[in-house]
């Protein structure tokens, strides 16, 4: 497979690990699976866990300390930051708002969503997690471990009560700004080995602005640095995707094996559970390049139609369709924005670097998606306070997303940790990953086009060109 392009060569390393785990099911060679192939897809998780908490705190240091000097951003940084933020929430809370409008993580059948929970709560005591949640039961359960699971809750039932009103004594007493407080971290190491990403982002965005106040002798080794250190992690990742075909297939075969049991029926769940997931993100992503952004620019803009804005976005979304990569598309992206939109290149050339690093619209909405539909498989409710951490999560982290293709993957770790759920779920959602990558990028791309539309048109720089 060397001479094939590496999207080519995951997507091969996925059908072989779904047809090899199909094999596993039907033969009865699971032992074998899970003793053998599986570990290497853990290795891959461990990898990508390693890398993705640098990531994130180098990505975001340089994204600040590249703005220049803060207070000379004037009113164009503003706007830029503050839109590109609220663009990407609003894709998140659409996101959420449509999975928990059409569950595609509950279609499943009863014992297999019974089975994914006894696992759930099995992953959260061995790691420490507070287990013993309200479980859903199936009228006449049959499973053993689940016999077993009833007998262990019932048994420590009155600690697990005692426990809560501990903790929400806790809660009452520590004040409704706690949340808050929680987000300021009083041990920046600490935070990076618990992987306390709001924790980490809050200093990473405090270190940024620091940085770019002092004076320029000192400032320019330290961004050079910082620039080198992004590069390095950035590069991690790059050798890590080198080998991602044979991990993707080790991580699929040992997940799907697991998750399925001896039961061949249980693999057509799961990949019954991937049409219902991959239609929900398609129509998310859809809702935000045809309705959202072309609404939002006409109603900022009148000269600006929603027929205008398409086709002048065009080429750069069939780019970024191709590549999987906003920095890759940006230069077709300042052509499109400059001659088709009538964006001025002062304002193009500030608003969309910038947007090509921090403005993950698709991936955020991604992420939010496919954290609750996990969650929905494995019969885990999440309240709307963790929905809340999701979004904020999901907005924050994406910036670290930025240079690499599929990177919203490692950045799913996050927001999957962030609820207290399994980073190891992601090998689920794998096999479509490669074309939501495809189809999210566009969403980065078209979000980009349009807030540099609006953030010139409010500059007096726009001057689409005539018809």
């Amino acid at each position: 497979m060397k001479g094939l392009a590496l999207h080519w060569q995951v997507i091969i390393g996925l059908i072989l690990g779904v047809a090899y785990a199909w094999m596993s099911v039907t033969l009865g060679w699971n032992d074998f699976t899970l003793a053998y192939i599986q570990p290497f897809g853990d290795i891959f998780i461990n990898l990508l866990k390693l890398i993705a908490v640098p990531l994130v705190l180098f990505s975001i240091i340089s994204g600040v300390t590249s703005l220049g000097n803060i207070q000379k951003l004037g009113r164009m940084g503003i706007k830029t930051l503050v839109t590109y933020v609220l663009t990407t929430m609003v894709a998140v809370v659409i996101g959420l708002i449509l999975v928990n409008m059409f569950k595609p993580g509950a279609g499943a059948d009863p014992e297999l969503l019974d089975a994914n929970r006894i696992r759930y709560e099995l992953w959260r005591d061995a790691n420490g997690i507070q287990a013993l949640d309200d479980i859903r039961m199936v009228d006449d359960p049959s499973n053993a471990a689940l016999v077993e699971l009833i007998a262990q809750e019932e048994a420590a039932s009155s600690e697990w009560v005692t426990d809560k009103l501990t903790k929400a004594s806790k809660t009452k007493k520590s004040g409704p700004l706690q949340p808050l407080v929680d987000v300021v971290p009083k041990n920046i190491f600490g935070s990076l080995v618990d992987m306390s990403m709001l924790q980490i982002i809050f200093f990473a965005i405090f270190f940024g602005v620091v940085v770019v106040g002092l004076p320029n002798e000192k400032k320019a080794p330290l961004t050079r640095a910082i620039d080198s250190l992004n590069e390095v992690f950035i590069q991690m990742v790059w050798v890590v995707m080198k080998a991602m075909p044979f991990f993707v297939f080790a991580l699929m075969a040992g997940q799907i094996v697991k998750a399925a049991g001896s039961e061949p029926e249980m693999l057509k769940q799961l990949l019954s559970f991937l049409m219902r997931y991959g239609l929900v993100v398609v129509l998310g992503l859809g809702f935000m390049v045809f309705v959202f952004y072309p609404a939002l620019v006409a109603l900022s803009i009148k000269k600006l139609t929603w027929k205008r804005f398409q086709s002048g976005m065009r080429d750069a979304q069939l780019t970024a369709f191709s590549t999987s990569s906003s920095v890759a598309t940006l230069p077709v992206t300042m052509q499109c924005v400059h001659e088709r939109l009538g964006v001025s290149t002062r304002t193009s050339s500030f608003v969309l670097p910038i947007g090509a690093t921090v403005n993950m619209d698709g991936t955020s909405m991604y992420q939010a998606i496919a954290v609750v539909a996990l969650a929905q498989f494995h019969m885990v409710e999440l309240e709307w306070t963790q929905q809340a951490v999701i979004v904020l999560t999901a907005t924050l982290a994406s910036i670290g997303a930025a240079a690499v293709p599929s990177a919203g993957l490692v950045l799913m770790i996050i927001v999957l940790e962030s609820v207290g759920l399994n980073p190891a779920w992601i090998a689920l959602i794998f096999p479509i990953d490669r074309i939501l990558d495809m189809c999210r990028t566009v969403v980065n791309v078209t979000g980009d086009g349009a807030v540099s539309s609006i953030i010139a048109a409010s500059e007096g720089e726009l001057s689409p060109p005539a018809e």
